[in-house]
């Protein structure tokens, strides 16, 4: 494939995820979120790798933009490494959640291209977090690829990428990520504060 047919390439796959990502299941996570502002409830944004970039970012924009309060462990170096190193990965996330005293009235967010699998040893951290969520009560909204993963049976709202290319899976996913999170933090139903551009005349 020669550089013009990839950049083609890629830019359908862009586009058709646009025409066929399900609307139903944003609605559902704009809704939940919205349920969460209002009992004054915190959201907890969850994602490793390239996605846990994505969940400071996230973080950034729901407090900023949505006026709720965020938070992701990713962004406490000294307290990650320390758990990791104390108490193991697979239980980094659900320890710091316990640690934050997670409740009824808090949301999760995960950020994933797989959604974590116990059967194929990935991200077993995030599943073991979504039990713990499951157990509290806490509200569970998926941005995730391929199947979803664990995070797809757990989740109140799973907003699932759809795959277009095996090529492209988790580019275009943690693309889309942002695309998504970017559309919950300017919908109106939530939006507390525009972005700078925006109320620059």
């Amino acid at each position: 494939m020669d550089v013009n047919t990839y950049i083609e390439s890629y830019f359908d796959g862009v586009v058709k995820i646009a025409k066929t990502i399900d609307k139903k299941s944003i609605e559902r996570a704009v809704n939940i979120l919205l349920e969460i502002k209002e009992s004054r409830g915190r959201l907890f944004i969850l994602g490793i790798g390239g996605s846990a970039a994505n969940a400071s970012h996230a973080v950034n924009d729901f407090r900023k933009l949505v006026g709720i309060e965020s938070y992701t462990p990713t962004d406490n170096v000294s307290e990650l490494t320390a758990r990791i190193n104390d108490d193991g990965w697979e239980t980094v996330f659900v320890n710091w959640l316990m640690g934050s005293r997670l409740n009824s009235r808090d949301g999760i967010i995960i950020i994933s291209v797989g959604g974590g699998s116990e059967e194929k040893n990935i991200s077993v951290n995030i599943v073991s977090a979504l039990k713990y969520a499951k157990e509290t009560g806490a509200k569970i909204i998926g941005l995730v690829g391929r199947d979803g993963g664990y995070t797809a049976k757990a989740a109140d709202a799973a907003v699932i990428i759809p795959v277009i290319s095996p090529d492209t899976v988790t580019p275009l996913t943690e693309a889309y990520h942002a695309v998504v999170w970017h559309l919950l933090v300017s919908h109106p139903v939530l939006k507390a504060a525009q972005g700078k551009w925006e109320s620059v005349k």
